[in-house]
């Protein structure tokens, strides 16, 4: 099964490759997952951008870290999805390819290394329904269908 894209590629634009890899973490219950919002009040899975020499889980944990300040045990693979989309924020278009993984046993280890995300535990049909970026309801969909 290829993977789906989002989005419309504008032949007018240059774009930015930036992969990413995201993580879909429920609380211990299960009823509610760890969500970002940034400074512009989107919201996110956890996760970022891969970078150079990273591997997945390498860039999974430094983002944890960065963003929350936590660990959490990473678990299987949900899916890849890619999508085109325009920053107006950075004034750049990015083709943006990103790897889901499902997550549990979510630890506080530090305080969060980024001031500037609210981070919340948000009721699973709300995240998936709120989510920014399509590719990220796509992993909400996907974890849902493993459960």
């Amino acid at each position: 099964m290829s993977e789906p894209v989002f989005g419309q590629k504008d032949p007018k634009l240059d774009y930015h490759k930036r992969v990413g890899v995201y993580r879909v973490i429920p609380d211990k219950d299960g009823k509610r997952l760890l969500i970002l919002q940034a400074p512009n009040h989107a919201l996110f899975l956890p996760g970022g951008e891969v970078e150079p020499g990273e591997t997945d889980e390498e860039t999974l944990n430094r983002e944890l870290l960065e963003e929350f300040g936590v660990r959490v045990t990473i678990g299987e693979k949900l899916g890849t999805a890619a999508e085109y989309f325009y920053s107006h924020h950075r004034q750049t278009a990015y083709y943006h390819p990103a790897t889901f993984y499902a997550c549990t046993d979510i630890e506080q280890v530090q305080s969060p290394l980024e001031d500037f995300n609210t981070l919340m535990l948000m009721p699973i049909a709300l995240a998936a329904a709120s989510l920014k970026r399509p590719t990220h309801r796509y992993g909400v969909a996907q974890w849902l269908r493993t459960r």
